[in-house]
Protein backbone atom coordinates (compact mmCIF):
# COMPACT_ATOMS: atom_id res chain seq x y z
CA UNK A 1 0.00 0.00 0.00
CA UNK A 2 2.87 2.31 1.07
CA UNK A 3 0.94 5.57 0.76
CA UNK A 4 -0.39 5.18 4.29
CA UNK A 5 1.98 7.58 6.09
CA UNK A 6 2.26 11.35 5.82
CA UNK A 7 4.61 13.64 7.73
CA UNK A 8 3.33 16.85 9.35
CA UNK A 9 6.18 18.20 11.51
CA UNK A 10 9.79 17.21 12.10
CA UNK A 11 12.50 17.96 14.64
CA UNK A 12 15.87 16.16 14.65
CA UNK A 13 14.83 12.63 13.59
CA UNK A 14 11.44 12.95 15.29
CA UNK A 15 8.25 13.58 13.40
CA UNK A 16 4.54 14.06 13.85
CA UNK A 17 2.78 12.06 11.19
CA UNK A 18 -0.51 10.54 10.16
CA UNK A 19 -0.81 6.79 9.70
CA UNK A 20 -3.88 6.00 7.63
CA UNK A 21 -5.36 2.64 8.58
CA UNK A 22 -7.91 1.96 5.83
CA UNK A 23 -9.47 -1.18 7.23
CA UNK A 24 -10.37 0.58 10.49
CA UNK A 25 -11.23 3.76 8.56
CA UNK A 26 -9.14 5.81 11.01
CA UNK A 27 -6.05 7.98 10.90
CA UNK A 28 -3.64 7.59 13.82
CA UNK A 29 -1.47 10.54 14.75
CA UNK A 30 2.12 9.58 15.48
CA UNK A 31 4.13 9.29 17.66
CA UNK A 32 1.56 6.88 19.04
CA UNK A 33 1.45 4.41 21.90
CA UNK A 34 -0.24 1.05 21.31
CA UNK A 35 -1.20 -0.48 24.67
CA UNK A 36 -0.76 -4.24 24.64
CA UNK A 37 -3.93 -6.22 25.33
CA UNK A 38 -3.62 -9.77 26.55
CA UNK A 39 -6.70 -11.53 25.14
CA UNK A 40 -6.92 -13.63 28.31
CA UNK A 41 -6.31 -10.87 30.87
CA UNK A 42 -7.39 -7.22 30.64
CA UNK A 43 -6.21 -4.98 33.47
CA UNK A 44 -7.71 -1.93 31.71
CA UNK A 45 -10.48 -2.57 29.18
CA UNK A 46 -9.87 -1.55 25.55
CA UNK A 47 -12.96 0.68 25.62
CA UNK A 48 -11.55 2.52 28.62
CA UNK A 49 -8.20 2.86 26.86
CA UNK A 50 -9.97 4.71 24.08
CA UNK A 51 -12.42 6.78 26.13
CA UNK A 52 -10.29 7.75 29.13
CA UNK A 53 -6.73 7.68 27.81
CA UNK A 54 -7.23 8.58 24.17
CA UNK A 55 -5.66 5.42 22.71
CA UNK A 56 -6.16 5.45 18.94
CA UNK A 57 -4.59 2.07 18.36
CA UNK A 58 -3.74 -1.05 20.35
CA UNK A 59 -1.93 -4.32 19.77
CA UNK A 60 -2.92 -7.86 20.70
CA UNK A 61 -1.53 -11.31 19.95
CA UNK A 62 -3.23 -13.20 17.15
CA UNK A 63 -1.24 -16.36 17.91
CA UNK A 64 -2.74 -16.60 21.40
CA UNK A 65 -6.20 -16.08 19.90
CA UNK A 66 -5.51 -18.64 17.18
CA UNK A 67 -4.37 -21.29 19.67
CA UNK A 68 -7.12 -20.75 22.26
CA UNK A 69 -10.31 -22.45 21.08
CA UNK A 70 -12.77 -20.16 22.85
CA UNK A 71 -10.98 -17.00 21.73
CA UNK A 72 -10.58 -18.22 18.16
CA UNK A 73 -14.27 -19.00 17.84
CA UNK A 74 -15.28 -15.63 19.29
CA UNK A 75 -12.84 -13.69 17.13
CA UNK A 76 -13.98 -15.44 13.93
CA UNK A 77 -17.64 -14.99 14.82
CA UNK A 78 -17.66 -11.47 16.25
CA UNK A 79 -14.55 -9.92 14.73
CA UNK A 80 -11.66 -8.51 16.73
CA UNK A 81 -13.16 -5.04 17.21
CA UNK A 82 -16.41 -6.29 18.70
CA UNK A 83 -14.66 -8.96 20.73
CA UNK A 84 -12.36 -6.40 22.36
CA UNK A 85 -14.86 -3.52 22.20
CA UNK A 86 -12.33 -1.09 20.75
CA UNK A 87 -13.27 1.66 18.27
CA UNK A 88 -9.78 2.48 16.97
CA UNK A 89 -7.21 0.56 14.95
CA UNK A 90 -5.96 -2.86 16.08
CA UNK A 91 -2.54 -4.30 15.26
CA UNK A 92 -1.90 -8.00 15.83
CA UNK A 93 1.37 -9.81 16.46
CA UNK A 94 2.00 -13.15 14.82
CA UNK A 95 3.59 -15.40 17.40
CA UNK A 96 7.15 -14.28 16.80
CA UNK A 97 7.45 -13.42 20.49
CA UNK A 98 6.44 -16.98 21.40
CA UNK A 99 8.94 -18.20 18.82
CA UNK A 100 11.73 -16.25 20.50
CA UNK A 101 10.67 -17.47 23.95
CA UNK A 102 9.89 -21.15 23.27
CA UNK A 103 11.77 -21.96 20.07
CA UNK A 104 8.87 -23.00 17.86
CA UNK A 105 5.30 -22.17 16.91
CA UNK A 106 2.64 -24.07 14.99
CA UNK A 107 1.69 -21.59 12.24
CA UNK A 108 3.24 -20.34 9.02
CA UNK A 109 3.33 -16.78 7.75
CA UNK A 110 0.54 -17.52 5.25
CA UNK A 111 -1.67 -19.11 7.89
CA UNK A 112 -1.27 -16.41 10.51
CA UNK A 113 -1.70 -13.52 8.06
CA UNK A 114 -4.86 -15.10 6.66
CA UNK A 115 -6.12 -15.63 10.21
CA UNK A 116 -5.36 -12.03 11.15
CA UNK A 117 -7.33 -10.89 8.13
CA UNK A 118 -10.25 -13.21 8.96
CA UNK A 119 -10.61 -11.90 12.52
CA UNK A 120 -10.57 -8.28 11.37
CA UNK A 121 -7.07 -7.09 12.26
CA UNK A 122 -6.17 -3.70 10.79
CA UNK A 123 -2.40 -4.23 10.81
CA UNK A 124 -1.07 -7.77 10.60
CA UNK A 125 2.38 -9.26 11.18
CA UNK A 126 4.20 -12.13 9.45
CA UNK A 127 6.25 -14.71 11.35
CA UNK A 128 9.72 -13.17 11.40
CA UNK A 129 12.75 -14.46 13.32
CA UNK A 130 13.48 -12.12 16.26
CA UNK A 131 17.24 -12.63 16.55
CA UNK A 132 18.42 -11.51 20.01
CA UNK A 133 21.41 -9.22 20.65
CA UNK A 134 25.00 -10.40 20.64
CA UNK A 135 24.56 -13.69 18.80
CA UNK A 136 27.15 -14.76 16.24
CA UNK A 137 27.13 -12.91 12.96
CA UNK A 138 26.54 -16.19 11.14
CA UNK A 139 23.35 -16.84 13.10
CA UNK A 140 22.12 -13.25 12.70
CA UNK A 141 22.71 -13.32 8.95
CA UNK A 142 21.09 -16.74 8.52
CA UNK A 143 17.98 -15.83 10.50
CA UNK A 144 17.73 -12.53 8.67
CA UNK A 145 17.58 -14.41 5.37
CA UNK A 146 14.67 -16.42 6.74
CA UNK A 147 12.89 -13.22 7.77
CA UNK A 148 13.45 -11.75 4.30
CA UNK A 149 11.97 -14.86 2.71
CA UNK A 150 8.91 -14.62 4.95
CA UNK A 151 8.40 -10.95 4.09
CA UNK A 152 8.41 -11.94 0.42
CA UNK A 153 5.84 -14.64 1.20
CA UNK A 154 3.75 -12.03 3.04
CA UNK A 155 3.68 -9.87 -0.10
CA UNK A 156 1.81 -12.64 -1.87
CA UNK A 157 -0.90 -13.20 0.75
CA UNK A 158 -4.26 -11.63 -0.11
CA UNK A 159 -5.14 -9.51 2.92
CA UNK A 160 -7.33 -6.89 1.27
CA UNK A 161 -6.82 -3.46 2.83
CA UNK A 162 -5.17 -4.78 6.00
CA UNK A 163 -1.77 -3.13 6.47
CA UNK A 164 1.13 -5.53 7.01
CA UNK A 165 4.25 -5.11 9.13
CA UNK A 166 7.71 -5.74 7.69
CA UNK A 167 9.92 -6.37 10.74
CA UNK A 168 13.56 -5.26 10.56
CA UNK A 169 15.91 -7.74 12.22
CA UNK A 170 19.69 -8.22 12.25
CA UNK A 171 20.62 -8.45 15.94
CA UNK A 172 23.27 -5.91 17.01
CA UNK A 173 25.01 -5.75 13.63
CA UNK A 174 24.34 -2.29 12.12
CA UNK A 175 25.12 -3.38 8.57
CA UNK A 176 22.66 -6.28 8.83
CA UNK A 177 19.99 -3.97 10.26
CA UNK A 178 20.52 -1.52 7.41
CA UNK A 179 20.41 -4.31 4.85
CA UNK A 180 17.25 -5.71 6.45
CA UNK A 181 15.64 -2.28 6.33
CA UNK A 182 16.51 -1.77 2.66
CA UNK A 183 15.00 -5.14 1.83
CA UNK A 184 11.85 -4.40 3.85
CA UNK A 185 11.54 -0.95 2.28
CA UNK A 186 11.64 -2.50 -1.18
CA UNK A 187 8.58 -4.66 -0.44
CA UNK A 188 4.97 -3.52 -0.76
CA UNK A 189 4.50 -3.90 3.00
CA UNK A 190 3.47 -0.95 5.09
CA UNK A 191 4.84 -0.55 8.64
CA UNK A 192 8.41 -1.27 9.74
CA UNK A 193 8.92 -2.58 13.27
CA UNK A 194 12.48 -2.68 14.59
CA UNK A 195 12.42 -6.04 16.32
CA UNK A 196 14.28 -7.89 19.08
CA UNK A 197 15.31 -4.76 20.99
CA UNK A 198 13.54 -5.65 24.25
CA UNK A 199 16.63 -7.42 25.65
CA UNK A 200 18.64 -4.25 25.04
CA UNK A 201 16.11 -2.12 26.89
CA UNK A 202 15.77 -4.63 29.72
CA UNK A 203 19.54 -4.38 30.22
CA UNK A 204 19.50 -0.55 29.93
CA UNK A 205 21.60 -0.72 26.77
CA UNK A 206 20.06 2.42 25.31
CA UNK A 207 23.19 3.34 23.35
CA UNK A 208 23.07 -0.01 21.54
CA UNK A 209 19.35 0.47 20.94
CA UNK A 210 20.04 3.85 19.33
CA UNK A 211 22.68 2.34 17.05
CA UNK A 212 20.24 -0.40 15.98
CA UNK A 213 17.50 2.12 15.19
CA UNK A 214 19.92 4.45 13.39
CA UNK A 215 21.04 1.59 11.15
CA UNK A 216 17.44 0.64 10.36
CA UNK A 217 16.56 4.25 9.58
CA UNK A 218 19.43 4.47 7.08
CA UNK A 219 17.84 1.68 5.09
CA UNK A 220 14.27 2.99 5.19
CA UNK A 221 12.66 5.74 3.16
CA UNK A 222 11.36 8.95 4.70
CA UNK A 223 7.77 7.74 4.21
CA UNK A 224 8.32 4.56 6.24
CA UNK A 225 6.46 4.48 9.59
CA UNK A 226 8.78 2.90 12.17
CA UNK A 227 7.54 0.85 15.11
CA UNK A 228 9.90 0.12 18.01
CA UNK A 229 8.66 -3.28 19.14
CA UNK A 230 8.34 -3.71 22.91
CA UNK A 231 9.35 -0.18 23.90
CA UNK A 232 7.02 0.62 26.76
CA UNK A 233 8.75 2.83 29.33
CA UNK A 234 8.02 6.57 29.10
CA UNK A 235 11.58 7.37 30.22
CA UNK A 236 12.96 6.45 26.80
CA UNK A 237 10.22 7.60 24.42
CA UNK A 238 11.77 11.01 23.69
CA UNK A 239 15.11 9.41 22.83
CA UNK A 240 13.48 6.88 20.49
CA UNK A 241 11.29 9.51 18.82
CA UNK A 242 14.32 11.75 18.24
CA UNK A 243 15.95 8.82 16.46
CA UNK A 244 12.90 8.48 14.19
CA UNK A 245 10.50 5.96 15.78
CA UNK A 246 6.78 6.59 15.29
CA UNK A 247 4.95 3.74 17.06
CA UNK A 248 5.49 2.07 20.43
CA UNK A 249 3.72 -0.83 22.08
CA UNK A 250 3.58 -1.21 25.83
CA UNK A 251 2.59 -3.94 28.21
CA UNK A 252 4.67 -2.22 30.90
CA UNK A 253 1.68 -0.31 32.27
CA UNK A 254 0.01 -3.59 33.29
CA UNK A 255 3.05 -5.76 34.02
CA UNK A 256 4.57 -3.17 36.33
CA UNK A 257 1.25 -2.57 38.09
CA UNK A 258 1.00 -6.28 38.82
CA UNK A 259 4.28 -5.96 40.73
CA UNK A 260 3.27 -2.71 42.53
CA UNK A 261 5.61 -0.65 40.37
CA UNK A 262 4.88 2.99 39.67
CA UNK A 263 6.09 4.57 36.42
CA UNK A 264 7.59 8.04 36.11
CA UNK A 265 9.50 9.68 33.27
CA UNK A 266 12.61 9.44 35.46
CA UNK A 267 12.33 5.70 36.07
CA UNK A 268 10.30 3.16 38.04
CA UNK A 269 9.61 3.16 41.76
CA UNK A 270 8.11 0.43 43.90
CA UNK A 271 4.99 1.53 45.74
CA UNK A 272 6.53 0.52 49.09
CA UNK A 273 9.33 3.07 48.54
CA UNK A 274 7.03 6.06 47.97
CA UNK A 275 6.09 8.57 50.66
CA UNK A 276 4.45 10.90 48.13
CA UNK A 277 2.94 10.43 44.67
CA UNK A 278 4.79 12.84 42.34
CA UNK A 279 1.99 13.06 39.79
CA UNK A 280 -1.28 14.92 39.22
CA UNK A 281 -3.19 12.23 37.33
CA UNK A 282 -6.66 11.26 38.64
CA UNK A 283 -5.24 8.26 40.49
CA UNK A 284 -2.57 10.25 42.29
CA UNK A 285 -4.84 13.14 43.21
CA UNK A 286 -7.39 10.73 44.70
CA UNK A 287 -4.91 8.66 46.74
CA UNK A 288 -1.74 8.84 48.72
CA UNK A 289 0.72 5.91 48.91
CA UNK A 290 -0.84 4.55 52.10
CA UNK A 291 -4.26 4.53 50.43
CA UNK A 292 -2.97 2.57 47.48
CA UNK A 293 -1.11 0.09 49.63
CA UNK A 294 -4.23 -0.58 51.68
CA UNK A 295 -6.72 -1.36 48.90
CA UNK A 296 -7.32 -4.94 47.65
CA UNK A 297 -4.75 -6.37 45.25
CA UNK A 298 -6.95 -6.32 42.15
CA UNK A 299 -8.09 -2.73 42.73
CA UNK A 300 -4.54 -1.59 43.45
CA UNK A 301 -3.29 -3.24 40.27
CA UNK A 302 -5.95 -1.47 38.22
CA UNK A 303 -5.22 1.89 39.88
CA UNK A 304 -1.48 1.59 39.29
CA UNK A 305 -2.06 0.50 35.69
CA UNK A 306 -4.22 3.58 35.16
CA UNK A 307 -1.54 5.84 36.65
CA UNK A 308 1.11 4.19 34.47
CA UNK A 309 -1.02 4.83 31.39
CA UNK A 310 -1.64 8.46 32.31
CA UNK A 311 2.10 9.07 32.69
CA UNK A 312 2.86 7.26 29.45
CA UNK A 313 0.28 9.07 27.31
CA UNK A 314 1.24 12.39 28.89
CA UNK A 315 4.83 11.85 27.77
CA UNK A 316 3.70 11.11 24.21
CA UNK A 317 1.77 14.41 24.17
CA UNK A 318 4.76 16.25 25.65
CA UNK A 319 6.98 14.85 22.90
CA UNK A 320 4.56 15.96 20.19
CA UNK A 321 4.54 19.48 21.58
CA UNK A 322 8.34 19.47 21.71
CA UNK A 323 8.47 18.48 18.03
CA UNK A 324 6.01 21.22 17.17
CA UNK A 325 8.02 23.78 19.19
CA UNK A 326 11.36 22.60 17.80
CA UNK A 327 12.91 21.68 21.15
CA UNK A 328 12.76 17.88 21.08
CA UNK A 329 16.49 17.48 21.71
CA UNK A 330 16.25 19.66 24.78
CA UNK A 331 13.57 17.30 26.11
CA UNK A 332 15.80 14.33 25.30
CA UNK A 333 18.61 16.02 27.19
CA UNK A 334 16.40 16.47 30.24
CA UNK A 335 15.40 12.80 30.14
CA UNK A 336 19.04 11.78 29.71
CA UNK A 337 19.83 13.17 33.16
CA UNK A 338 17.47 10.63 34.75
CA UNK A 339 19.85 7.67 34.44
CA UNK A 340 23.46 7.09 33.31
CA UNK A 341 22.27 4.59 30.69
CA UNK A 342 19.92 7.22 29.26
CA UNK A 343 22.87 9.61 29.05
CA UNK A 344 24.77 6.95 27.12
CA UNK A 345 21.77 6.72 24.80
CA UNK A 346 21.70 10.49 24.24
CA UNK A 347 25.42 10.57 23.50
CA UNK A 348 24.95 7.69 21.06
CA UNK A 349 22.14 9.68 19.43
CA UNK A 350 24.53 12.58 18.90
CA UNK A 351 27.03 10.19 17.30
CA UNK A 352 24.44 10.10 14.52
CA UNK A 353 24.00 13.88 14.38
CA UNK A 354 24.89 14.03 10.68
CA UNK A 355 22.10 11.55 9.98
CA UNK A 356 19.65 13.57 12.09
CA UNK A 357 20.66 16.79 10.37
CA UNK A 358 19.12 15.60 7.11
CA UNK A 359 15.62 15.77 8.58
CA UNK A 360 16.14 18.54 11.13
CA UNK A 361 14.36 21.82 10.17
CA UNK A 362 16.70 24.65 9.20
CA UNK A 363 14.72 27.13 11.29
CA UNK A 364 13.07 26.75 14.69
CA UNK A 365 12.06 28.88 17.63
CA UNK A 366 15.11 28.60 19.86
CA UNK A 367 18.35 26.77 20.62
CA UNK A 368 19.22 26.37 24.29
CA UNK A 369 22.74 25.28 25.17
CA UNK A 370 22.17 23.31 28.36
CA UNK A 371 25.12 20.91 28.57
CA UNK A 372 28.33 20.06 26.77
CA UNK A 373 26.36 17.55 24.66
CA UNK A 374 24.59 20.52 23.05
CA UNK A 375 27.82 21.26 21.17
CA UNK A 376 27.25 18.09 19.13
CA UNK A 377 23.70 18.82 17.99
CA UNK A 378 22.73 18.69 14.30
CA UNK A 379 22.36 22.47 14.13
CA UNK A 380 26.05 22.93 14.97
CA UNK A 381 27.10 20.43 12.32
CA UNK A 382 24.91 22.15 9.74
CA UNK A 383 26.40 25.56 10.52
CA UNK A 384 29.94 24.22 10.16
CA UNK A 385 29.08 22.68 6.79
CA UNK A 386 27.62 25.97 5.57
CA UNK A 387 30.69 27.95 6.56
CA UNK A 388 32.50 26.55 3.54
CA UNK A 389 29.91 28.16 1.24
CA UNK A 390 30.09 31.71 2.60
CA UNK A 391 31.79 34.49 0.66
CA UNK A 392 34.73 35.77 2.68
CA UNK A 393 36.68 39.06 2.28
CA UNK A 394 40.47 39.16 2.12
CA UNK A 395 41.02 39.98 5.80
CA UNK A 396 38.53 39.10 8.54
CA UNK A 397 38.55 39.73 12.27
CA UNK A 398 36.66 36.96 14.06
CA UNK A 399 35.64 38.12 17.50
CA UNK A 400 33.59 37.32 20.57
CA UNK A 401 33.97 40.97 21.49
CA UNK A 402 33.18 44.44 20.15
CA UNK A 403 33.21 44.64 16.32
CA UNK A 404 34.77 48.11 16.52
CA UNK A 405 38.08 46.39 17.37
CA UNK A 406 38.31 45.12 13.79
CA UNK A 407 40.69 47.97 12.96
CA UNK A 408 42.38 47.52 9.61
CA UNK A 409 40.46 44.38 8.65
CA UNK A 410 37.96 44.29 5.78
CA UNK A 411 35.18 42.92 7.97
CA UNK A 412 34.40 41.74 11.49
CA UNK A 413 32.52 38.48 11.94
CA UNK A 414 30.99 37.39 15.18
CA UNK A 415 32.13 34.21 16.97
CA UNK A 416 29.52 32.44 19.09
CA UNK A 417 30.31 29.15 20.82
CA UNK A 418 29.44 26.42 19.94
CA UNK A 419 28.79 27.52 16.34
CA UNK A 420 31.91 29.52 15.66
CA UNK A 421 32.15 32.40 13.15
CA UNK A 422 29.42 33.97 11.02
CA UNK A 423 28.72 37.32 9.32
CA UNK A 424 26.92 39.72 11.63
CA UNK A 425 24.06 39.97 9.12
CA UNK A 426 23.10 36.43 10.18
CA UNK A 427 22.91 37.27 13.89
CA UNK A 428 19.11 37.11 13.92
CA UNK A 429 18.96 33.80 12.07
CA UNK A 430 18.37 30.40 13.70
CA UNK A 431 20.34 28.84 15.34
CA UNK A 432 22.70 31.79 15.82
CA UNK A 433 20.19 33.37 18.21
CA UNK A 434 21.07 30.58 20.65
CA UNK A 435 20.86 31.05 24.40
CA UNK A 436 24.31 30.08 25.68
CA UNK A 437 25.55 30.35 29.30
CA UNK A 438 28.12 33.06 30.04
CA UNK A 439 30.31 30.42 31.67
CA UNK A 440 31.03 28.67 28.40
CA UNK A 441 32.28 25.10 28.75
CA UNK A 442 35.19 23.59 26.89
CA UNK A 443 32.99 21.56 24.53
CA UNK A 444 31.36 24.75 23.21
CA UNK A 445 34.75 26.40 22.71
CA UNK A 446 36.12 23.34 20.92
CA UNK A 447 33.08 23.30 18.63
CA UNK A 448 33.56 27.02 17.91
CA UNK A 449 37.24 26.36 17.12
CA UNK A 450 36.19 23.64 14.67
CA UNK A 451 33.95 26.22 13.02
CA UNK A 452 36.87 28.63 12.71
CA UNK A 453 39.03 25.86 11.26
CA UNK A 454 36.31 24.97 8.75
CA UNK A 455 36.10 28.60 7.56
CA UNK A 456 39.88 29.04 7.33
CA UNK A 457 40.44 25.77 5.45
CA UNK A 458 37.73 26.70 2.92
CA UNK A 459 39.35 30.10 2.29
CA UNK A 460 43.14 29.61 2.11
CA UNK A 461 43.70 32.99 0.42
CA UNK A 462 42.05 35.04 3.19
CA UNK A 463 43.67 36.32 6.37
CA UNK A 464 41.97 35.59 9.73
CA UNK A 465 42.49 36.88 13.25
CA UNK A 466 40.53 35.48 16.20
CA UNK A 467 39.71 37.74 19.12
CA UNK A 468 38.64 35.36 21.91
CA UNK A 469 37.70 35.62 25.59
CA UNK A 470 40.31 33.50 27.28
CA UNK A 471 40.12 30.29 25.26
CA UNK A 472 42.50 27.69 26.76
CA UNK A 473 45.69 26.77 24.93
CA UNK A 474 44.42 23.26 24.19
CA UNK A 475 41.50 24.72 22.23
CA UNK A 476 43.62 27.26 20.38
CA UNK A 477 46.09 24.57 19.33
CA UNK A 478 43.35 23.01 17.22
CA UNK A 479 43.21 26.10 14.97
CA UNK A 480 44.95 25.94 11.57
CA UNK A 481 48.40 27.44 11.21
CA UNK A 482 48.41 31.09 10.32
CA UNK A 483 45.40 32.14 12.41
CA UNK A 484 46.52 34.96 14.68
CA UNK A 485 44.81 34.98 18.08
CA UNK A 486 44.20 37.83 20.51
CA UNK A 487 43.00 37.23 24.09
CA UNK A 488 40.48 40.01 24.58
CA UNK A 489 40.41 39.46 28.35
CA UNK A 490 44.07 40.48 28.59
CA UNK A 491 43.95 43.38 26.18
CA UNK A 492 41.18 45.36 27.85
Amino acid sequence: MRDCFELRDTDAGGRIGELRVPRADVTVETPALLPVINPNLQTISPRRLADEFGAEMLITNSYIIHNTDSLRERALEEGLHDMLDFPGAIMTDSGSFQLSEYGEITVTTEEILEFQYEIGSDVGTPVDIPTPPDVSRERAASELETTKERLEVAEGVDVGDMLVNAPVQGSTYPDLREDAARHADATVLDVFPVGAVVPLMNDYRYADMVDVVAAAKRGLGADAPVHLFGAGHPMMFALAVAMGCDLFDSAAYALYARDDRYLTVRGTRHLDDLDYLPCSCPVCTAHDPDDLRSIPDEDREEALAAHNLHVTFEEIRRIKQAIRAGNLLELVEQRARAHPAMLDGYRALLDHAEQLERTDPVSKGSFFYTSHESARRPEVIRHHERLARLEVPDAVFLTEGDPSSAGEYDDSWRVEPPFGPFPRALSKSYPLTAEVPDRTDRAALEAAARGVARLVEANPDSEFTLGHRGWPEGVLEALPDGVETIDLTRDR
